[in-house]
């Protein structure tokens, strides 16, 4: 069984966010994809195989923490689309079923990215909970939950250097949300190719910070097209490993646009 890692949402190897691609004939015992991720042990393990011809989808798609299954992922469904694009078993745009729906990946030959349509995630004014700004290290500036799909609450903060020097309490933050906290700020200066920031922290997933969320931007999209008053943006994930997420708010659909690298491929030697 092959098996590769890509680092998604960026154009060179070892930095975005890193992902296990597996496609398969068939989707095994739950138990044994867990297994397999924990093994892989990325943010994100991503297993797919092919559907019949005639469908509403071309290949199926699950995603898989160290810990858990998740609902929607976008670095890993970036990382599977170009597996399927860069090794042949997929031309063309590549629509994927999946627990959030049907996802649809687009591959533009001219520069190499790929474009995913996810659902835009609902956001919803919220209260700060008692013990957030403790348990993040800094007072929100606003607070929105992102609905179930994407499980996280949504959090501005005063500005960009706050967003780079946070340093929060994990276990603290895992009682406010499904998944955990996406702290965000206006970008300090736009000269430097991104319109605002974000950092992602989910230990509710077992992952104490993301590199570079897809998902996350669909909620970072309509928030920031609102107050910046543009539909086209991009995003800096000013991680350790940090990507650049290019954004289009649609309504209630959010375009993400990235690169992929692939940094390793193997076999899978037990199965």
């Amino acid at each position: 069984m092959r098996i590769r890692i890509v680092d998604a949402f960026t154009d060179r190897p070892f930095a975005g966010n890193p992902a296990g691609v597996l496609l398969l004939d068939a989707f095994p015992d739950d138990g044994l994809l867990q297994r397999v991720a924990l093994e892989v042990n990325h943010a994100e393990t991503a297993f797919a195989h092919r559907l019949p011809e005639g469908g509403d989808a071309d290949w199926a798609l699950r995603w898989f923490t160290p810990v858990t299954e998740v609902a929607l992922c976008g670095h890993a469904t970036l990382a599977t689309a170009h597996v399927l694009h860069t090794t042949g078993a997929h031309e063309g745009p590549v629509r994927f079923a999946t627990r959030g729906g049907v996802l649809v990946a687009t591959p533009d030959a001219a520069d190499g990215s790929i474009t995913l349509d996810f659902p835009t995630a609902p956001l919803t004014p919220a209260e700060a909970p008692a013990g957030l700004a403790e348990a993040l290290g800094t007072e929100p500036r606003a607070v929105l939950d992102t609905g179930p799909d994407v499980g996280d609450l949504l959090v501005e903060v005063a500005d960009e250097k706050t967003v780079r020097a946070l340093a929060p309490d994990h276990k603290a933050l895992a009682a406010h949300s499904t998944r955990g906290v996406i702290a965000t700020a206006r970008a300090e200066d736009p000269a430097r190719g991104y319109d605002f920031v974000s950092r992602c922290f989910f230990p509710n997933v077992g992952i104490d910070e993301d590199p570079v969320t897809g998902s996350a931007h669909t909620a970072l999209a309509p928030y920031w097209s609102e107050r910046l008053g543009r539909a086209t943006l991009t995003g800096l994930q000013a991680s350790p490993r940090s990507g650049l997420v290019r954004v289009e708010a649609r309504g209630d659909r959010t375009l993400l646009t990235g690169h992929a690298v692939t940094v390793i491929e193997g076999d899978l030697l037990t199965w």
